[in-house]
């Protein structure tokens, strides 16, 4: 197959796995309803929770971070064995750069949904897939700092928009500060100041909502509360 067309097919095939929409698919099926018509109308795992009770909004959860694992883990390496059609001035190996590609268009994908009239989730958990796949340090350390996050405030989007904001700063830090060696840093850290920008952008409603005090809790996830 010409490696032009097989970038096309496994470009293609990431964003439509991304695109799967785990939690309209739920609702539909099991509940027998349209979940972008309750709650906040997110087709993601915190409007899972909300609507459809914890059970299904783990398993939306889980699924929706397959979905980026399974980007850069199988459907990247169906370009095995390719050369990429374009010159690669990163200091990756073409596989690395095709993974990097699926698990943001498996990303994208999750946010713009063709099969929910482009109407998807905020690509978080999408998102920690990829990482989990790429960058497995920096998945730990945004996994901690949601999981402290939420347990301290109860509020899901704050967690995400914390982990959002520390996945390039983890890998910035530990190649300046700690003088970790991080194969092609000068270009994975733009992927990932990418990844950022983007949840932070489809969080912008939660965010003006954070700021005026009017954002939904999730007193259940707050299992650090202060004793008054």
């Amino acid at each position: 197959m010409d490696p032009i067309v097989r970038l096309m097919v496994v470009s293609v095939l990431s964003y439509l796995v991304g695109s799967i929409p785990t939690a309209l698919i739920v609702s539909k099926n099991i509940f027998g309803f349209d979940i972008r018509e309750k709650g906040s109308g997110n087709v993601g795992s915190t409007n899972a929770y909300r609507i459809m009770g914890w059970k299904w909004g783990l398993l939306v959860q889980l699924v929706d971070v397959i979905k980026g694992v399974f980007a850069v883990t199988v459907i990247a390496y169906l370009f095995h064995g390719e050369v990429i059609p374009f010159p690669n001035k990163t200091p990756f190996e073409d596989m690395t750069l095709i993974r990097i590609i699926c698990g943001c268009l498996a990303v994208i994908g999750h946010i713009w949904s063709v099969f929910a009239q482009f109407r998807g989730g905020k690509g978080i958990n999408t998102a920690a897939g990829m990482l989990l796949g790429i960058a497995p340090v920096e998945f730990a350390v945004i996994f901690a700092i949601f999981t402290i996050t939420v347990g301290l405030s109860g509020y899901i989007s704050l967690g995400s928009i914390a982990a959002a904001l520390a996945l390039p700063t983890t890998m910035i830090a530990r190649y300046n500060i700690f003088n970790v060696s991080i194969e092609g840093y000068h270009t994975v850290v733009w992927f990932l100041v990418f990844l950022s920008v983007l949840v932070l952008y489809t969080h912008r409603a939660n965010i003006e909502r954070l700021l005026a005090g009017q954002e939904n809790k999730f007193p259940k996830l707050q299992f650090l509360k202060r004793k008054t």
